[in-house]
């Protein structure tokens, strides 16, 4: 995993992780399968030069049951990263 765009996909937006960049420093991220906590470490750094990672959490979503046109099947699976700042950093999305 050489390119840091190529590691961190996207952010994740949802309550929780809404409630945790405003409360714990901690931001989530959609991730490559094959990153390793090394590689999203490198990839933040980067990508926000002005932050600096104190941990990463990564973790495996597993693809859910749907539905379409009475046809079964599963979203895919994915990997999010929580990502811990030190105190006093912060990345702005806007």
């Amino acid at each position: 995993m050489k390119d840091p765009y190529g590691v961190i996909l996207g952010t994740v937006v949802t309550e929780r992780s809404t409630d945790l960049q405003d409360g714990q420093n901690k931001y989530t991220f959609k991730v490559h399968s094959k990153a390793t906590k090394v590689d999203i470490r490198r990839a933040v750094e980067t990508i926000f030069p002005n932050v600096q990672v104190r941990s990463v959490n990564t973790i495996k979503v597993h693809g859910k049951l749907r539905r379409v046109r009475q046809q079964p099947g599963y979203t895919a699976d994915w990997k999010k990263a929580v990502v811990t700042l030190r105190p006093g950093d912060s990345i702005n999305f806007a």
